[in-house]
């Protein structure tokens, strides 16, 4: 008897919820310790008195889509599209790179609600001069097809169905597709520090 008391305790020791976090809280220690994690860029010092923004056409350089192989931290780049001068002088060149983070990959819902992707943390490679990174528009936000438009008229046109109005939940909305043409714009603030 006592030592089916011994083993019993012994087990719950180790199925406890107090040792699984032990072994949680080192596992990622120890897959942290060594990752090169980079604090993102604060930009406290805005000059709210100047308004002045030139646009920045950029495009893909690959193509994306966000239902296959897109994920949130991944690094993704873009090709400057037309040149930005400054005073006559050029301060972002016609193909440079523009890397970019994926911060947000939202899934399409139901109801036809699109899927959308949220690139940040903007950073020009190879500008000519150094273009701080609270110069460039922070996020940019690409949403897939809204299908919502005709979602909602046709759960209220088969209302008075009981049952068929509710299929209309599963119509789900559109993936995100940004392909290497498509242009899209951000905004640089030249006077911004």
């Amino acid at each position: 008897m006592n030592k089916c008391i011994l083993i019993l305790t012994i087990l719950m020791f180790f199925l406890s919820p107090a040792t699984a976090e032990v072994t949680e809280d080192s596992l990622v220690n120890s897959v942290l310790k060594d990752a090169d994690i980079k604090k993102p860029y604060v930009h406290k010092e805005y000059n709210y008195e100047s308004t002045k923004t030139i646009p920045l056409r950029i495009a893909i350089k690959d193509r994306i889509k966000s239902e296959k192989d897109l994920y949130e931290g991944q690094t993704v780049e873009f090709i400057v599209q037309k040149s930005i001068f400054v005073n006559d002088r050029i301060k972002i060149r016609r193909g440079d790179i523009l890397s970019a983070r994926v911060s947000t990959v939202i899934t399409s819902g139901m109801n036809g609600i699109p899927a959308s992707v949220i690139f940040d943390s903007f950073e020009i490679k190879n500008a000519p001069d150094k273009i701080k990174p609270g110069q460039i528009t922070d996020t940019l936000e690409i949403f897939g097809q809204d299908r919502t438009y005709f979602v909602f008229p046709l759960k209220w046109a088969l209302t008075f169905l009981p049952p068929t109005g509710s299929l209309t939940n599963f119509i789900m909305g559109g993936h995100v597709r940004l392909n290497t043409k498509k242009i899209l714009t951000l905004y640089y603030h030249p006077e911004w520090l």
